[in-house]
């Protein structure tokens, strides 16, 4: 496989994917229309091309000026709260940006595709550690969108023998060093950044939201997993369909859950900081525990994490501390 369009690529985890194809000799295209991503952290792409995912005439300029062998799709809008809050937003463009790539694909014969998925899809989990085969019920627009989108890719597959592999992902976190690039949102609303961002002084203190969950510490327990062991994962999941031509639908966590308060203690520890942490309400409709079974990715991927929370947030510290400012600087 030569040529991987990677759709989204100039975001967070899009862009550590295309920094590990490079890595890899693969030749990479990025789509991504740089409303959240950012175009300094396109390292290495032969080709970014800027523009709206769901137009069908960019997408058919794409696939035109490059022999495209496979798809990884990462474009979508991803903050659960906006969704709540305006869910055409997203149903209008993650939904329409898959549709569109889907099309394009038919239209030009491209037969694989990896699909940037969530736990989200799951809602409030059955059980723990969350297998595959449990119900999906999301319990937010964010989630439904991808769950939809997991829904177009099986009738697509049937109809048009488009093969794919859904990604499931925990939370993701860390930073890729080597290749200078790390995590930027704006806003930002995932721990690992805020906690970094307390650390520089950019905050006053990180909020922990509820201390009466039952689990061992009182806070929120999730699943953490390396964006540099996500991006190989999906590295796999693409020659898995190259291989057996076989669709799959994944979870990729670490298999264990680190709580809200471990994760402040283990940055006060890499980062030689204080970090004021101050209990706040919790949340509605936050799930005390996540924690993904990853066994099905260890079987048929041949994949598990390598990389572990100090890592993660040794690798978000190195990242944070050289661009406090994000890409800006």
């Amino acid at each position: 496989m030569d040529t991987i369009l990677v759709a989204g690529g100039a975001g967070y985890i899009g862009s550590h994917m295309v920094a590990l194809l490079v890595k890899e000799g693969y030749d990479v295209v990025v789509a991504d229309s740089l409303v959240t991503g950012h175009r300094q952290a396109v390292k290495g792409a032969r080709q970014l091309y800027v523009g709206d995912l769901r137009d069908g005439a960019f997408l058919d300029r794409i696939f035109r000026e490059n022999r495209v062998d496979g798809v990884i799709n990462f474009a979508a809008y991803s903050l659960v709260g906006e969704s709540m809050q305006d869910p055409l937003k997203y149903y209008g463009n993650n939904v329409a940006v898959s549709q569109s790539i889907l099309t394009a694909m038919r239209d030009h014969g491209v037969d694989k595709i990896v699909f940037s998925s969530t736990a989200a899809t799951y809602g409030e989990p059955e059980r723990q550690p969350i297998q595959e085969t449990d119900a999906t019920v999301p319990t937010n627009p964010y989630g439904a969108t991808k769950l939809a989108i997991e829904g177009m890719l099986k009738w697509c597959d049937r109809a048009y023998g488009i093969r794919y592999a859904a990604l499931r992902y925990f939370n993701a976190a860390g930073s890729d060093p080597e290749a200078g690039i790390g995590e930027d949102h704006n806003p930002e609303s995932h721990l690992i950044p805020l906690v970094m961002k307390t650390a520089l002084g950019q905050r006053p203190y990180i909020g922990i939201f509820g201390e009466d969950y039952p689990t061992p510490d009182g806070t929120c327990v999730r699943d953490y997993i390396h964006v540099r062991d996500l991006a190989r994962a999906h590295l796999l999941a693409l020659e898995h369909l190259e291989r057996t031509g076989e669709s799959l639908v994944c979870n990729l966590g670490s298999g264990t859950g680190c709580s809200v308060r471990e994760i402040i203690d283990t940055a006060r520890r890499i980062t030689g900081r204080e970090i004021p942490a101050v209990a706040e309400p919790r949340r509605p409709g936050d799930p005390s525990v996540l924690i993904a079974s990853n066994e099905k990715a260890a079987r048929v991927l041949g994949w598990k994490p390598e990389l572990d929370l100090e890592s993660i947030i040794s690798d978000a510290w190195a990242w944070h501390s050289a661009h406090p400012n994000g890409y800006e600087d």
